[in-house]
């Protein structure tokens, strides 16, 4: 079993930056790739971004790419995702989620991830 915990939301303007941090526990060997996720009020939860935990080979989603970056610090177990440029469209809860399932084709979806944090709320305001 894996435990996460979601660490570094809270509020900021928009056009400013945050870090979020994700501390991983238990059974860490057993995972292939963790991954942050969010869900708006009235919105289903969507991908934002993953970490291969091996390789650091990252992933993104369109709304993420050349404003988030996620990273990983194999030795402290967490695994971060630096928010810059902020919109108010991010706001959301963000949730990190553990994968121990390998995947050619990247980690976008849900259904890879068996463990998940309780999330911490982000709110960006214009």
């Amino acid at each position: 079993q894996v435990q996460l915990v979601e660490s570094g939301g809270g509020l900021v303007q928009a056009g400013g930056s945050l870090r979020l941090s994700c501390a991983v526990s238990g059974r860490t060997f057993r995972s292939y790739a963790m991954g942050w996720f969010r869900q708006a009020p009235g919105k289903e939860r969507e991908f934002v971004a993953a970490i291969r935990w091996t390789d650091g080979r990252t992933y993104y989603a369109d709304s993420a790419e050349g404003r988030f970056t996620i990273s990983r610090d194999n030795a402290k177990n967490t695994m971060y995702l630096q928010m810059s440029s902020l919109k108010p469209e991010d706001t959301a809860v963000y949730y990190c989620a553990s994968s121990r399932v390998y995947s050619g084709s990247g980690y976008s979806t849900e259904d890879l991830f068996g463990s998940w944090g309780q999330g911490t709320q982000v709110t960006v305001s214009s």
